[in-house]
């Protein structure tokens, strides 16, 4: 968990393993570029872990009060985080082995239940637009979205 961190277009977090890991989502198993950010809301993830020190199990780059539903930010989004913009992309963010090891099977299927994928309480993916640095407590404020038109 970091106070300061820099996103870049070339990284998403500097420093993140993003760009080397594989992705099943691209055919030829590269770094995904619509997934270069896993977000989640930090009130999921209070609920989940129960506890500040095990967020970060959830491997997400980030987490924010903000509601992550698709009817509040439609693929194209973008978002201002301290110095730095995103933009949620259309790759959904479902969860994985590693979240039921370490968060239980019942976890996965609240997040993954109906009104959990409504909701992203899974959270979502998102790319660097303009990059900058975002610090803990940045106020995360949306600017555009830019494939629906909706503001």
């Amino acid at each position: 968990m970091l106070d300061v961190a820099e996103l870049n277009c070339q990284e998403g977090l500097a420093g993140d393993t993003w760009r080397i890991r594989a992705s099943s989502r691209t055919p030829d198993r590269t770094a995904h570029p619509d997934m270069q950010l896993n977000i989640m809301n930090a009130r999921a993830i209070a609920l989940i872990a129960q506890a500040d020190d095990r967020w970060a199990l959830a491997g997400d780059q980030l987490f924010i009060d903000l509601d992550l539903s698709e009817a509040n930010l439609p693929p194209g989004t973008r978002l201002r985080i301290g110095g730095a913009t995103i933009e949620v992309t259309d790759q959904p963010h479902t969860g994985c082995t590693k979240f039921v090891a370490r968060f239980g099977r019942d976890a996965m299927e609240f997040v993954n239940s109906p009104i959990g994928k409504t909701l992203h309480l899974r959270g979502i993916n998102a790319k660097v637009v303009v990059p900058g640095t975002i610090r803990a407590g940045d106020v995360v404020r949306k600017i555009a979205a830019t494939l629906s038109g909706a503001v």
